[in-house]
């Protein structure tokens, strides 16, 4: 298959798995910054970790490579509209967004799960970095999820 038609393959299958979505944020001084994913997931329970995928120019990457440290903010079913929000590009992002400055990381206001993160470990895959991230503190409430599937946002219903 030719490399144009195999990444178009490539991304329509992807678009068929159900993903969460979240908000990865960082500090620049005094400023926060964030973005959207729905590349993290769980690493390992001893010590706690997970990992998040950014894009190698990401000047969130670059944040987060100079601190060490990141959130990530799990988005609930009613938060698209944050989600959207964060996928843009543009330092306006937290513009008229609740959040607050919580071990060292930007915590958005309602996402009902959070984690801080300190990196452990960086490794570089085709266009992007890995990040892995040993989790210091964490916050969750219990709320249906933001999900991403065939290129739209929905939540998780549970089927009886």
């Amino acid at each position: 298959m030719p490399v144009p038609e195999l990444a178009a393959a490539f991304k329509d299958a992807m678009a068929a798995v159900c993903t969460p979505v979240a908000v990865v944020t960082a500090m620049d001084g005094e400023r926060p910054h964030g973005t959207t994913v729905s590349a993290f997931a769980s690493l390992s329970m001893a010590p706690p970790s997970l990992l998040v995928s950014l894009d190698r120019g990401s000047d969130l990457l670059a944040l987060i490579t100079a601190s060490g440290e990141f959130g990530v903010n799990i988005l609930g079913h009613n938060q698209s509209r944050l989600a959207a929000r964060f996928a843009r590009k543009g330092p306006e992002k937290f513009d008229g967004v609740a959040w607050s400055r919580t071990d060292g990381v930007p915590r958005l206001d309602g996402a009902p799960g959070w984690f801080a993160c300190r990196v452990a470990q960086a490794v570089e895959a085709a266009d992007h970095v890995v990040l892995m991230g040993e989790v210091h503190a964490v916050a969750s409430a219990p709320a249906a999820p933001l999900t991403y599937h065939a290129r739209v946002f929905g939540t998780h219903r549970v089927l009886s």
